[in-house]
């Protein structure tokens, strides 16, 4: 386990703020935990206990937080028996976490035109990294979501021009045009006003608008299903811009003993087996799709 992490990840009994329930089988949980919320960085991640009768924690990636009011807020989608009963429960209930746990985005101070791709669910590291990025005025953040179910919130048409994309691409997610931060969304699902095809595909679009110091200034963050991110790393690789990626691996023990969340990772002396838990989420893209 990193030393750097030891003194900043936290045991709390966190109370449940709110908890609403989407269609597509996923929620968002607003979870009253300030010590983690005081910590917690844009790819940081809670091990939270589902439910009393079931002792291995499920790992879930903060999608917002609130130092100054200190709740978490967290996306996840019922697929089995643990989240299935994490969706049972209801606002005033006690849920145990630890963390905030792994090491975060880390966006350069010389690319001012950050671009973050999140898919399913993993859309709420980009969300984070977005609430952070604004409360820089030299980044101009432009994020593309992509659901093949409904998103977790009412798609809206967005009131910020992107330059480069089809006219009839306009649909955002309504708290990131509410933060004045550019958003577009992807679906191979006909939903309305949203690109019809892979989030890549849109990013290949936006990039291709760009001229040469536009594009020098462009950095990828990404987070969501393995294949997708191989794609958003092949095409980083394409036009030679620095990405980093956020893994999801299946985790037991959440604080890097037991070695369950292994990937191979590309490292200077050599391939070398990382814990995505605690050595990553994130790594570099390049390190890991080679």
């Amino acid at each position: 386990m990193n030393t750097t992490q030891r003194d900043t990840i936290f045991l709390e009994d966190a109370e449940i703020l709110s908890h609403q329930a989407f269609a597509g089988d996923q929620f968002i949980m607003r979870l009253l935990a300030p010590h983690c919320a005081l910590k917690a960085l844009p790819g940081s991640f809670v091990h939270i206990t589902c439910d009393p009768q079931l002792p291995m924690r499920r790992p879930i990636s903060i999608m917002r937080c609130s130092a100054k009011h200190g709740w978490i807020e967290l996306l996840y989608k019922r697929v089995g028996k643990g989240t299935s009963l994490l969706a049972q429960r209801t606002t005033g209930e006690r849920i145990s976490l630890l963390g905030p746990i792994g090491n975060p985005f880390t966006p350069s101070p010389k690319r001012n035109k950050p671009l973050l791709i999140g898919g399913g669910v993993g859309m709420p590291p980009m969300v984070f990294l977005a609430d952070s990025l604004r409360r820089d005025p030299h980044k101009q953040p432009f994020v593309i979501l992509g659901s093949e179910v409904p998103f977790p919130f009412q798609p809206t048409p967005s009131q910020i021009i992107i330059p480069g994309l089809a006219d009839g691409v306009i649909a955002s997610m309504p708290l990131l045009d509410d933060w004045g931060i550019g958003c577009r969304l992807a679906s191979l699902q006909g939903f309305a006003g949203c690109f019809q095809g892979y989030v890549t595909e849109l990013a290949e679009q936006w990039i291709r608008s760009l001229n040469m110091q536009a594009l020098s200034e462009v950095e990828i963050f990404a987070c969501g299903p393995h294949p997708m991110l191989e794609a958003v790393a092949q095409l980083a690789a394409a036009h030679d811009i620095p990405c980093q990626v956020s893994l999801e691996e299946f985790m037991a023990c959440g604080v890097g003993g037991c070695a369950g969340c292994v990937v191979e990772v590309q490292t200077p002396q050599g391939p070398a087996m990382k814990r995505v838990c605690v050595d990553g989420p994130v790594f570099n893209a390049e390190t890991v799709f080679v």
